[in-house]
């Protein structure tokens, strides 16, 4: 009777236990720059040996890339694909033989280690700016954008994950969200219009914002904002944000 008793109450003061927390990185830079790529897309000293990530239990973690590849980013970005979803970092790593490709680098075995990945573009010293995450069909899963050869002609490619795959899921061409050489990554972002997100491009002139819809399946062009000069920054997307917003909500005649 008494083993019994016992019994249930290890039963019970398990169930009480509180689950154990899975460490997480919650803060990531690079580090070692490097010149063994030497594209420099971002200016110098803008590609990296190293990825170091600090935990949530207040450890680093690092991630090094082999001699052949680079990190040509200027930071990594803290993404979750799904509610559900273990957050990881979102890099741009190149390669001398196949240039650049997405990365979702996260932490295994409590080591940090690459667990997704896209094809690389093919060629080296062509590179790959992202525009962001976000759900763009509002399925519950987030999609990951970016612009591929944005000097050189730039496609909008948009991927999801899965398993160690970041698989292209649509494209669409027409579109340059960096000025070669600059810092500024920030010209391109998910925007929600209307209710529904889209992603706000500049075309591939930089002359206009090109508002761009996840539809059946397919990138379709809903909206464009044309810009008084070349986009070089943020505010072409804001205004276009608050233009196309505004336009929403005026009544129709």
């Amino acid at each position: 009777m008494m083993r019994r008793y016992l019994l249930a109450l290890c039963a019970l003061l398990v169930l009480m236990t509180p689950a154990a927390h899975a460490e997480r990185s919650v803060a990531a830079r690079y580090a070692e720059p490097v010149e063994r790529y030497g594209h420099f897309a971002l200016g110098r000293p803008h590609e990296y040996a190293r990825l170091v990530a600090t935990t949530d239990a207040g450890r680093e973690a690092v991630l090094a890339l082999p001699n052949d590849e680079v990190f040509e980013d200027l930071a990594p970005r803290l993404v979750r694909l799904t509610d559900r979803a273990e957050p990881a970092w979102l890099v741009i790593v190149s390669s001398r033989d196949g240039g650049s490709r997405l990365a979702l680098v996260g932490l295994e075995d409590e080591r940090l280690a690459i667990v997704a990945q896209s094809a690389p573009i093919g060629r080296p010293n062509r590179w790959l700016n992202p525009v962001g995450v976000a759900d763009l069909n509002g399925d519950g899963e987030a999609e990951i954008a970016a612009v591929t050869t944005p000097h050189l002609g730039g496609v909008l490619r948009v991927y999801r994950r899965r398993g160690e795959r970041l698989v292209e899921i649509a494209s669409l061409g027409g579109f340059s969200n960096h000025v070669y050489g600059a810092s500024e990554l920030g010209l391109s972002r998910p925007a929600r219009i209307e209710g529904r997100m889209r992603l706000l491009v500049p075309d591939a002139r930089r002359e206009s914002v090109r508002a761009i819809m996840l539809r059946d399946g397919a990138l379709v062009e809903t909206e464009r904002c044309p810009s008084s000069e070349p986009i070089t920054g943020p505010a072409a997307l804001d205004a276009c944000e608050r233009r196309l917003n505004r336009g929403a909500s005026e009544p129709q005649e």
